[in-house]
This record gives structure tokens, C-alpha cells and sequence, in this order.
């Protein structure tokens, strides 16, 4: 992707999320200068920040997600009782946008339609080896009530709605009627390793440095910070 298009995907996020009434933290707007110089310290070790992806395939607006994590925990503290095992994100799912199938072997996740259209996703049940069982039933969790729907079988969220993802759980997920603001809130969150994707993608975006950068990305902090 080119830097250029990331800062416009920045820029019409903000706008986006603003008008659904949430509003992002403050160190969302650190310039990369201001990040540089600040105490950025646990926010690079938590990843914490904007992230933008086209899984590697150049094609965002078919095949692409724009997130933001607002807080995270660290995998070395799974397990200890008295840590922060969380972490929560926001999301834009266009409209007819795929994020593909996959799967985490960690990560327990709620995913929230906080506004717009309705989040559709297409799931399936992990087989023993932890691959796509084409056959068995998915069963999960929405707001506290079970749902059930055939192998491949898609479940839609309206405003609202929620489900309740396990690692088991293999899903890919799309805005219908219009751009989902989603809300993630689940146990620690570790993009370098914890996607299982169906497929043999990237989870980040190769960048194409035509402009600066409006904000650094999590996948930035390694390089330019």
C-alpha cells in the first residue's frame, strides 16, 4: 500500500469513528516526531496504536481491515493472577470488505458491531488438527444466548450484536448495507504470531514510502521509531 492511501484510510477512519460518538486516545494523534521523542515506550511493546491492512495482496478496498488497539496486555503475563490478560480494539469493516478466514490459537475474543451496517461473518469449527472441518456445526455465543449455524454457515450482526469467538472457532467477516465500526475486546493480543489464516497471506501491509507518514502504524514502531 501506498503511504499516501494509508493517511487518507487514517484520516476517513477518524471521521468515521468520531461520528458514531467514540473518540480515540490521546496518543492516537502523536505526529511520528512526537512518538519518537515521547515515553512510547509500553505503547511499542503493547502495539498500541493504528494498523492498517491489506494482508499483503495490494488490494484493500476488496480485501483489507482498519483497526486501532486502545490497550493490550503482554503474552508473558498469561496465567498470572494479577495482570492485564486483555486487550480491546475498534475496527472498520466496509461494506463488502473481506477480512479472511482465520483462526487464533490464544486470543478469546468478543466481536461487537458498535454501528452502521450489519457485520456478517462466515464460520466454521477447527477439526483436530487445527484446520477447517467442513462438516461440524459452529456453535457460539451472542450476548449470552447460543447460536448455531452450519459449517461455512453465516451469522449476521446488527447494531448492537455481539459473538463470542474461541480459538476453535475459524471466521472471516464483512460490512453489509454500509462501513461496521467494531468493537474487539479479548485476552491478549499478538498479531506477530497469533493469526491462523486460512490461506497463505500477510497479516500487514507492504508500504510504499511515496509521502511521510501522518501516523506511525504498530507495524512502523520496529523500523521508524
Amino acid at each position: 500500500m501506498k503511504r499516501s492511501r494509508i493517511n487518507e484510510i487514517i484520516q476517513e477512519a477518524d471521521t468515521f469513528i468520531r461520528s458514531h460518538g467514540y473518540s480515540l486516545p490521546p496518543f492516537a494523534y502523536f505526529s511520528p516526531e512526537e512518538l519518537r521523542a515521547a515515553d512510547h515506550d509500553q505503547i511499542k511493546t503493547r502495539r498500541m496504536g493504528w494498523d492498517i491492512t491489506d494482508y499483503g495482496e495490494g488490494a484493500f478496498d476488496e480485501m483489507g481491515l482498519f483497526l486501532f488497539t486502545t490497550r493490550n496486555g503482554l503474552n508473558k503475563d498469561l496465567g498470572q493472577k494479577s495482570a492485564m490478560l486483555y486487550a480491546e480494539k475498534i475496527m472498520i469493516s466496509r461494506d463488502n470488505q473481506l477480512s479472511p478466514m482465520h483462526r487464533h490459537d490464544i486470543k478469546v475474543e468478543d466481536i461487537i458491531n458498535r454501528g452502521g451496517g450489519d457485520l456478517v461473518l462466515k464460520l466454521y469449527m477447527a477439526d483436530a488438527s487445527g484446520g477447517i472441518d467442513h462438516d461440524a456445526r459452529v456453535e457460539v455465543m451472542c450476548d449470552g444466548l447460543p447460536r448455531s449455524v452450519e459449517a461455512g454457515g453465516l451469522l449476521k450482526l446488527k447494531p448492537g450484536e455481539s459473538v463470542t469467538l474461541f480459538p476453535n472457532n475459524w471466521h472471516a467477516f464483512w460490512g453489509e448495507g454500509g462501513d461496521v465500526l467494531i468493537g474487539e475486546v479479548s485476552t491478549v493480543n499478538d498479531d506477530m504470531t497469533d493469526n491462523i489464516f486460512a490461506k497463505p497471506i500477510g497479516r500487514f501491509a507492504n508500504v510504499e514510502e511515496d509521502e511521510a507518514p501522518l501516523h506511525l502504524l504498530v507495524s512502523d514502531y520496529d523500523t521508524l521509531l
